[in-house]
């Protein structure tokens, strides 16, 4: 039975005081509700035969305990340090409750769906239907409409609000694609061709004195452009071979119809990394992902990921991802592209695997308050799962200061998207996320902040405690007294973690060499170093690293010297100069960037560290 919303709001809230919900298990209780998205128009309602795929989410039954073993396999000082779970244990800690999932599949069945209309996850915690509109508005009690954003010209089919039966209301934690008006982004903020390349500096040109770095120093060129080799000489990674065939990998994420091509890669390795010609890496499709390789196809995001990901650890076997959405997929001029839910679709598909690549980067990001509540945090669970099984996930921090990199309040945009347009820095998902490990950027020899390197505090997450110390003493000692009251949330997940180098990539793209900056650059950096430590311990037969953070803090209070701490530069934002980069942690490059050398003593000493 379909209810209007104002006869539901009248009537059960008149009847819900005196009679049990479930004596009336088809009368519809709003699920969730949002404000009219910023930046986006409403245009007419969505056509009823057009078709859209549902993910229905359930709750999952044992995500506290998931969460136990997560922070002890990834706490050094713990017994259990590096004891990852399998995907099946993962699985079976997340099985949703045996009523909900009956519930669900009775009120399915009421809409005549069968067993074989359906799929779901192996934990068997969401399940996925396609269903025209006419029927996805009847089992929500709602109105789709057409929505357009004049700024990208995107246009998709979604609702501000949707309600379910009280007979499976407890039994789902969410439904998307209703409320997600998501835009990820690439995060190559800044890129340009380069007509000449930089000329070699004079034979006699002074290196530049970085104490921390490779013999103490970095060539005079890596101020003007950065290659493999100014970041080896940088991070105190020169000389180090990883080996090919000890089961380490790694992982870049491609999305947004971001082609990585292999003819650039070649090109890029005859420039800097000869003895990786004639290379490659491992593409597999996710939901129809496709594969490119023309050069007017080639991706600067894709491009620049594998290049420097799979340059830094070559020989180690590398792996594209390349997702779309879930097949079949029509293309209309409602929705050109399926990237309602990207995260998603590709981590269906890498948690369905049972040995993933033990680092993967994504230089990808939205802003947190796009993002709905229940969406974010399901998400964020799934990055959890994949580091409980031994998996180091990294993001880039995002290339927008603590909001729009916009240091004049009079034409800022960092505005709440609640309906009430207050003022307010804007924090990115995933990055936000406390289960991923967020890179924010840095520029120069010796380095400095980018100041587009974005940070913060979520308004999502609450700060973990693994960074408890580091953000109190940033915090109480060095942010004075009431900056930014009101603009931030001092309890949020304080983000990024790490950094590293972030601008004038040399890269190659259509066929050509030029300079791009961006946190995207940084994560893929800090990946290879990470996917090296990785290498290091799996060739003395130790596990993998996963879930990082918790080392981090942990080697960064007992062990300064393994982080290049940052202290010059700020992230502007919102009308302000942002937040300064200090000693210690900081919301602009985090705990600093990797020092690989003292980095691998550390993690591949026996049993945890005292």
């Amino acid at each position: 039975m379909k209810l209007s919303a104002a006869f539901v709001v009248l009537s059960f809230a008149a009847l819900a005081a005196a009679i049990p919900s479930h004596s009336y298990p088809h009368i519809h209780q709003l699920k969730e509700s949002i404000s009219s998205p910023d930046g986006w128009v409403q245009n007419g309602r969505a056509p009823r035969d057009a078709i859209i795929e549902l993910r229905i989410v359930l709750p999952q039954s044992n995500w506290e305990e998931l969460e136990r073993h997560l922070y002890e396999v990834s706490d050094p000082m713990h017994s259990r340090y590096g004891q990852h779970l399998s995907v099946d244990e993962v699985n079976a800690l997340l099985a949703p409750h045996q009523d909900s999932t009956t519930a669900v599949d009775e009120w399915l069945a009421t809409h005549g769906f069968t067993e074989a209309d359906v799929s779901r996850s192996p934990a068997k915690d969401w399940v996925k239907v396609k269903v025209p509109i006419s029927v996805a508005e009847s089992m929500m009690d709602t109105e789709y409409h057409v929505w357009t954003h004049p700024g990208t010209g995107k246009s998709i089919m979604r609702t501000t609000t949707y309600s379910l039966p009280s007979s499976v209301h407890g039994h789902i934690e969410f439904i998307q694609p209703t409320t997600l008006f998501s835009s990820p982004r690439g995060m190559a903020a800044s890129f340009r061709q380069v007509v000449a390349a930089p000329p070699d500096p004079p034979a006699n040109s002074t290196p530049i004195a970085v104490p921390s770095a490779y013999n103490g120093h970095v060539d005079a060129s890596c101020n003007e452009t950065i290659t493999l080799s100014c970041l080896q000489q940088l991070y105190n990674a020169v000389g180090y071979t990883p080996s090919a065939d000890n089961g380490n990998q790694i992982g870049i994420t491609g999305y947004l119809a971001q082609f990585a091509n292999l003819a650039d890669l070649q090109s890029f390795y005859a420039d800097q990394r000869p003895d990786a010609l004639n290379s490659s890496f491992t593409f597999v499709s996710v939901n129809g992902g496709l594969n490119n390789q023309t050069q007017e196809a080639a991706g600067v995001e894709a491009n620049l990921d594998v290049q420097y990901a799979f340059g830094l650890t070559h020989p180690t076997p590398g792996t594209f991802w390349s997702t779309a959405g879930s097949p079949p997929f029509t293309p209309d001029e409602l929705e050109p592209d399926n990237e309602s839910e990207p995260y998603a679709n590709w981590l269906d598909y890498v948690l369905s695997h049972p040995n993933p690549p033990q680092t993967i980067s994504t230089s990808y990001g939205d802003s947190e308050q796009t993002v709905p509540e229940s969406y974010a945090s399901s998400v964020c669970r799934q990055f959890a799962q994949l580091g409980a099984r031994g998996v180091s996930v990294l993001f880039s921090s995002g290339d927008f200061g603590v909001g729009d990199n916009d240091p004049d309040p009079s034409t800022t945009k960092c505005h709440s998207n609640d309906g009430n347009n207050t003022l307010k820095f804007l924090p990115i998902f995933p990055a936000s996320c406390p289960f991923v490990t967020a890179v924010g950027g840095t520029t120069q020899v010796p380095e400095i902040a980018a100041n587009f390197s974005e940070g913060g505090f979520s308004d999502r997450f609450a700060r973990p405690s693994y960074q408890n110390d580091a953000v109190s003493s940033y915090l109480n000692q060095k942010l004075p007294n009431g900056t930014y009251a009101g603009l931030y949330n001092s309890s949020g997940r304080a983000y990024p973690d790490v950094s590293a180098q972030s601008d004038n990539f040399r890269f190659f793209f259509t066929g050509t060499p030029h300079l791009v900056g961006g946190t995207s650059a940084a994560s893929p950096t800090f990946a290879a170093i990470v996917s090296l430590l990785n290498d290091a311990r799996l060739s003395n037969h130790m596990p993998p690293l996963g879930f990082l953070n918790p080392l981090l803090y942990k080697i960064a209070e007992q062990y300064p010297n393994a982080f290049n701490d940052i202290t010059v530069g700020n992230n502007p934002g919102c009308g302000t100069p942002g937040f300064n980069a200090t000693t210690g942690w900081d919301p602009v490059t985090g705990l600093g960037t990797p020092n690989f050398a003292v980095l691998k003593d550390i993690v591949t000493r026996n049993g945890t560290f005292a």
